[in-house]
């Protein structure tokens, strides 16, 4: 996503003390529904990673508990994991890639078959963009785009 195409809340739009749904961007993450639990997992988390340093405003303020422990901040408007095949992995992708406002964060197939991340990036830059499956991708653009890209995706079992 260029830097003309930025996805984020404003300040005045981080309203914690409202419910998620009404945050003006939705963010969720799609996992191949094959995988086993542990590899979705990792999809999981690499997207995941990827999305709040891009996205201005995903994460609340830290939480301080009774004891005066500090917990990192959450994500205040939420997060949805669905599960699809690879098939709709790659429709979803595509055209959220179309979509503007959308950020997208995703992980390719070789990124859970290599060990090191150069061989990862050399193959990624062999293969076409018609031709990555993915694994995982993580959107986040304004709710009613997001609602049509995933529609009716159910939740990752």
């Amino acid at each position: 996503m260029s830097a003309s195409n930025q996805v984020g809340f404003e300040p005045e739009e981080i309203r914690t003390d409202e419910p998620t749904r009404s945050a003006r961007l939705k963010w969720v993450i799609i996992i191949d529904e094959r995988l086993p639990a542990g590899r979705a997992a990792n999809a999981a988390v690499c997207v995941a990673a990827a999305t709040p340093p891009a996205v201005t405003g995903l994460l609340g303020p830290e939480a301080k508990d009774a004891s005066g422990g500090v917990h990192p901040g959450l994500p205040w408007a939420g997060c949805a994991v669905l599960g699809a095949s690879v098939a709709q992995l790659s429709a979803i992708r595509a055209k959220a890639a179309d979509s503007l406002g959308v950020f997208i964060a995703d992980m390719p197939t070789a990124a859970q078959t290599t060990r090191i991340y150069d061989e990862y990036l050399r193959k990624v830059s062999e293969t076409d963009a018609d031709h990555l499956e993915y694994h995982a991708i993580s959107l986040v653009g304004p709710r009613t785009r997001i609602d049509k890209l995933v529609h009716r995706l159910p939740l990752l079992r």
